[in-house]
């Protein structure tokens, strides 16, 4: 049987969340009640209760295998759900009228690596309705953002792991979604560019764009706003870091992780 952790409304254990209402005003963009996914008679996300708040970077903490990529699979509508419900931006997870207003990036690039960076762009930012004048800008725009200037000529096959990553983010980009769900987009890239494009986050955040960030790198939950932390299909805590370090009574956000993973262990024993 499962239990709350009763640290405050800040931090909670497979409980419902402070508030699962959709979009409004400084409401959550994202909400999820009683979330479930079975994979070929494997549950993979248990009875989830979740929300990612407006203009703020949330982060998807947990190890690999948790559950991370089937959850934003779920958010941008591409994998089926066995029970409960999710709301994206007030409409339901993979409703048509959300292509434009969600950007997503995978974990592996999805870009075409036989077509040149500017025949990606221009073909992806189709895909989301963008046309002329728009969609020149809009390339310009995501060129300037990721320091991809000079490379449009060139075939995608033959970039660096890095400046795939950053393609892969470019596409996302396109459409100034109201909403980015981005799949581990900084593991292996180099120190420097991790640094700069969580400057870019932060960035898009305070100018009203809302991210969930997944990651499986400890180290990097202290770049977030708010943190969701997983493990086997369920939530083990959300909150601030700072709320989630105050309610395990720990220094660093890996020892806040194993905290939680150990205290959730008891409790199903």
């Amino acid at each position: 049987m499962r239990r709350s952790l009763a640290v405050g409304a800040a931090v909670w254990l497979n409980g419902p969340m402070p508030s699962d209402e959709p979009e409004t005003g400084d409401g959550p963009v994202v909400a999820g009640r009683g979330l479930v996914v079975r994979r070929g008679g494997r549950v993979i996300l248990d009875d989830l209760a979740f929300a990612v708040p407006s203009g703020r970077v949330t982060g998807l903490l947990g190890p690999s295998g948790c559950g991370k990529t089937t959850l934003m699979r779920v958010l941008v509508g591409v994998q089926a759900i066995t029970a409960g419900s999710v709301t994206v931006l007030g409409l339901p997870a993979g409703h048509a009228r959300l292509r434009a207003r969600v950007g997503y990036a995978t974990q592996s690039p999805a870009v075409y690596p036989d077509l040149t960076l500017a025949e990606n762009l221009r073909y992806f930012g189709t895909v989301v309705g963008l046309r002329g004048r728009q969609l020149e800008e809009a390339i310009a725009s995501v060129l300037r953002a990721l320091d991809l200037g000079g490379l449009e000529r060139r075939l995608v096959g033959t970039f660096s792991g890095g400046q795939l990553a950053r393609v892969d983010l470019a596409v996302a980009l396109l459409g100034s979604p109201s909403l980015l769900v981005l799949d581990e987009p900084t593991v292996g890239l180099d120190p420097v560019l991790r640094r700069d494009l969580w400057a870019m986050f932060h960035g898009l955040a305070a100018a009203g764009t809302s991210l969930l960030v997944s990651s499986h790198v400890m180290d990097e939950a202290a770049r977030c706003d708010s943190l969701l932390f997983m493990r086997d299909g369920r939530f083990l805590a959300s909150g601030s870091p700072q709320e989630v370090l105050l309610a395990t009574g720990t220094s660093d956000l890996e020892s806040a992780f194993l905290a939680l993973a150990d205290r959730t262990e008891s409790m199903v024993r």
